[in-house]
């Protein structure tokens, strides 16, 4: 590592976490592509202090359980590449279940993605022997409410808080057989981030098999 770690590029990585990785945690995914980019041999920028880090920053981080089709990534390099060069060296070093799909260049300046994140598209397909109609009842039932209390554990405390405003769009549709296909649409924001899971709690879905995949992440930038 060269002892001047000033970034000369920002590269933004859009990547999917297929089956192969979906039960793996966030800090876990974070630790494979330090790996990734160590066997890539990308000169990657390190973050100051006593235990310096590669400097990269993952959008949005995955429940665990749950496949992402079109995740990002910032990645700050001391040396410079074009998007296709760093494609071609990160794609034999990627383990399975783990695909980079394209790249772009970005201003070392701009906005960290976290802070322009504004919400998040999920598909879920639950295996149900109950009607569409009964489910959609429900979904409209749910979008009406005023609120909707909630807890959930974080950082050792429960914390209380509201789903409701955190739902922008929630429809089911018919899938094959059983399947029963509902796509929502949460917010993602530095303000309060919705979970699938439990929407899928509170339609009374969440104990029938399901499997679940964020299909979009939308930045303040897509306007």
């Amino acid at each position: 590592m060269t002892s001047d770690q000033t970034p000369q590029q920002r590269l933004r990585l859009r990547f999917a976490k297929g089956e192969k990785m979906k039960y793996i945690s966030h800090l876990d995914l974070a630790r494979t592509w330090e790996r990734v980019f160590r066997r890539a041999g990308l000169s990657v920028a390190h973050s100051q202090g006593f235990n310096p880090r590669p400097r990269f920053q993952i959008a949005a981080a995955l429940p665990v359980g749950v496949t992402g089709r079109t995740e990002l990534l910032d990645l700050w390099l001391l040396e410079f590449l074009t998007p296709e060069e760093m494609l071609e060296r990160l794609q034999p070093t990627l383990p399975r279940g783990l695909d980079a799909l394209d790249a772009v260049e970005v201003d070392l300046r701009a906005p960290s993605l976290q802070s322009q994140l504004r919400a998040a598209s999920y598909r879920v397909v639950a295996s149900s022997p109950e009607t569409v109609e009964a489910i959609r009842t429900r979904v409209e039932a749910l979008m009406a409410l005023p609120t909707v209390p909630r807890q959930r554990h974080h950082k050792g405390k429960w914390q209380t808080y509201d789903l409701r405003p955190l739902i922008q769009i929630v429809t089911v549709e018919p899938g094959e057989g059983e399947k029963r296909v509902l796509t929502m649409r949460l917010q993602a924001s530095p303000q309060g981030a919705g979970r699938p899971d439990e929407v899928l709690d509170v339609l009374g879905l969440s104990l029938v098999p399901h499997r679940m995949e964020r299909t979009n992440l939308c930045f303040e930038f897509d306007k």
